[in-house]
């Protein structure tokens, strides 16, 4: 049996959507596996031996109209059996409907007349979460449910490492205290707390724990991670000479880290697949039920507006999460270092 798994999109995505694979394989040891993504995130897939091949594309050269249909002629030689689309978006959408294989199972469009028989088994996104392991996982295995029976199943995504990786030196000299890895920017503006008020969580972070501080930002957001720097007033266990510039490298990086304190994103994902404590603050706009995953308030903790000021928001229907997304700024600014810092300090006390 041969299967493909299309999920374009951020690292958190093709990290949550790989339990598809690791379900199937384990039901179906013999089958084939290939994954779809972006190449930016195949970090996250690398080494996983659930996957026998990860098909890396480009995200700006897919959008064009001639390369979709010629990748639609390489899927359809491929024969595929089975392709699950958790992405479901116009482009694995139509590769599902040209793709020739005997079933393809994806998520129903949102939109009213948008739904043009793409898939053999369209589904529903669930309502609401009944597990564990949050909506956004939840909904990735639900469409897994439609080839067949796979219980128990397990929703813990995984990231898996060679032994040269794990052997690699990230800390250098820095091992004689615990080390906390920061998120100081999320993948997005929009995902990004104000920069003032990550100073102040970092320096009371510094002022109160005898630990190392690492910075994790995507190569492009350098000079923002040095503004937050040099807002910071007790810069002494701050280590910038220690930076992983890939997703695979920070991934090898974090396993030697002891705790992540972050914006929500996939760097969080990453930390929890490495059964990393984390802090996750979340933006104003995005919802904390979908992506909120493994959260037991001890090692896993996250905070968001919604939970703390619920009478500011006006509702929080997908219109009203879309218009907060287009200026998030005077919501975060309500969610203020103040807010933040007493669920931090348990956090903290906790993990380290």
């Amino acid at each position: 049996m041969k299967i493909l798994i299309i999920q374009n999109k951020r690292i958190g995505d093709v990290l949550i959507a790989s339990v598809i694979a690791n379900n199937f394989k384990r039901k179906y040891p013999d089958s084939e596996v290939h994954f779809m993504a972006y190449d930016f995130t195949t970090g996250v897939l690398e080494q996983n031996p659930n996957i026998d091949k990860i098909i890396a594309i480009k995200e700006k050269e897919l959008k064009k109209i001639k390369n979709l249909f010629k990748f639609v002629l390489e899927i359809r030689k491929e024969k595929y059996d089975i392709i699950f689309d958790p992405y479901s978006k116009t482009q694995s959408r139509l590769i599902c409907k040209f793709s020739g294989a005997k079933q393809t199972i994806g998520h129903k469009s949102r939109k009213r007349f948008g739904n043009w028989n793409y898939y053999t088994h369209p589904t529903e996104g669930l309502k609401s979460s009944t597990k564990f392991c949050g909506k956004a996982i939840e909904d990735r295995v639900h469409l897994i449910e439609y080839a067949g029976d796979f219980e128990p199943i397990d929703y813990e995504p995984k990231l898996f490492l060679s032994e040269s990786e794990k052997n690699e030196n990230w800390l250098k000299n820095y091992r004689d205290k615990k080390v906390i890895m920061l998120g100081v920017l999320g993948s997005t503006p929009q995902k990004s707390m104000p920069f003032e008020y990550v100073a102040t969580i970092i320096d009371y972070i510094a002022k109160n724990y005898d630990a190392y501080l690492l910075f994790n930002y995507s190569p492009h957001q350098k000079k923002d991670a040095l503004a937050i720097y040099e807002m910071c007033q007790y810069k002494q266990n701050i280590i910038l000479d220690i930076y992983a510039p890939s997703i695979r490298d920070f991934i090898k990086l974090m396993n030697q880290c002891d705790v992540l304190v972050a914006n929500e994103g996939g760097t969080v994902h990453i930390a929890k697949a490495l059964q990393k404590p984390t802090f996750t603050i979340f933006s104003p706009y995005v919802n904390k039920a979908h992506w909120a995953s493994f959260e037991d308030g001890i090692k896993h903790h996250s905070i968001h507006l919604l939970d703390k000021k619920p009478e500011i928001y006006d509702g929080f229907t997908y219109e009203k999460r879309k218009q907060i997304e287009q200026n998030p700024r005077e919501f975060y600014l309500q969610l203020t270092p103040e807010i933040i810092i007493p669920d931090l300090e348990v956090f903290l006390k906790n993990n380290l």
